[in-house]
């Protein structure tokens, strides 16, 4: 019986066959390796977006409160004997000075006449409570320091004044005056004498 030779070609494609099915697997595990990362945590490359901040988000907790109760306050108030008056946070009568002006503003009281008639000074914004903001500025003083306006006329706390709701400095010299919320002078007299006497002014003259 004759014997046949074995196909030269039988085991080349037998291993032909084989290359292709370990190429085909390692096809898959590479896509399968491409999606695994969003497969699984769900997440993928929309991660660093939904961790980053917006920036309006940022602006607004870095902005500054409004409505804060430090620093300087003008608050409207009414007197019992003078009607409305200003005064600032403590409850202390803010004067202005005749002697003053308004436009420009200028204030005219440095020195002794300052150190009893203390110039309300600000330097951050002046809050407000019954008086309206745009009557308030400031002017600068001989020493740096900006002190307080109301309708341009610097404002003044009185040394005489002891207490809150005192207004011993009204009509002192014939030219300090309580501030009304429009930066008018208050009308009538002190609310402890009509004339206030040395004692209760200071002993203070000179217009001051």
């Amino acid at each position: 019986m004759p014997k046949f030779a074995t196909p030269m070609f039988a085991a080349p494609r037998f291993t032909a066959r084989r290359m292709l099915a370990a190429t085909g697997v390692a096809v898959l595990a590479l896509a399968a390796g491409a999606c695994g990362p969003d497969t699984a945590d769900g997440s993928g490359g929309s991660a660093a977006t939904s961790a980053a901040v917006p920036p309006a988000a940022a602006a607004t907790s870095s902005a500054p409160a409004t409505g804060g109760t430090g620093g300087v306050r003008l608050v409207a108030v009414k007197s019992a004997t003078l009607g409305p008056v200003v005064t600032d946070a403590a409850g202390r009568t803010l004067y202005r000075f005749d002697k003053d002006t308004a436009k420009p503003s200028a204030s005219t009281c440095v020195d002794a006449c300052a150190a009893k008639w203390p110039p309300l000074t600000a330097q951050d914004a002046v809050q407000v409570t019954g008086v309206d903001s745009a009557l308030v500025g400031s002017v600068a003083r001989p020493d740096g320091t900006k002190q307080v306006t109301l309708n341009g006329w610097p404002l003044y706390r009185f040394a005489g004044d002891t207490a809150a709701g005192q207004t011993n400095g009204q009509g002192v010299g014939g030219t300090w005056f309580a501030s009304t919320p429009e930066g008018k002078k208050a009308p009538g007299t002190t609310g402890q004498a009509a004339s206030p006497t040395a004692a209760q002014s200071g002993g203070y003259s000179g217009g001051y």
